[in-house]
């Protein structure tokens, strides 16, 4: 998921330049409107999408794999905390030797 920051930063500096040259040639009203469109069509908008298009490839390792209920396994970023590799459907980067059962514990002592 750190591509999906990585490239707004990336959408950011490229958007801020290029709106602090088109403001002399906008008039005060038309600005705030064009600066909210701007902003959502340049870095909102296709940080979504790439968003959309990560959780599409990657919900069946979060959900269905013995990683997603291991406490090394990273969610955001889809990654074995313990050996720094991303798992996938037909790949346990452990062989399931170093699986660790996530705590539970809610810290509540009503057993």
């Amino acid at each position: 998921m750190g591509h999906i920051i990585f490239w707004g930063i990336i959408r950011t500096a490229i958007l801020i330049p290029a709106l602090w040259i088109i403001s002399g040639y906008l008039e005060y009203k038309y600005w705030w409107t064009f600066l909210a469109l701007a902003v959502y069509g340049v870095i909102i908008h296709p940080a979504y999408i790439q968003y959309r298009q990560f959780m599409e490839v990657n919900t069946e390792v979060i959900t269905d794999t013995l990683c997603s209920s291991c406490k090394h396994f990273n969610e955001s970023a889809v990654l074995c905390l313990k050996l720094d590799k991303h798992p996938t459907r037909n790949y346990i980067p452990c062989d399931g030797i170093d699986w660790e059962a996530k705590n539970n514990f809610d810290g509540d002592d009503d057993y």
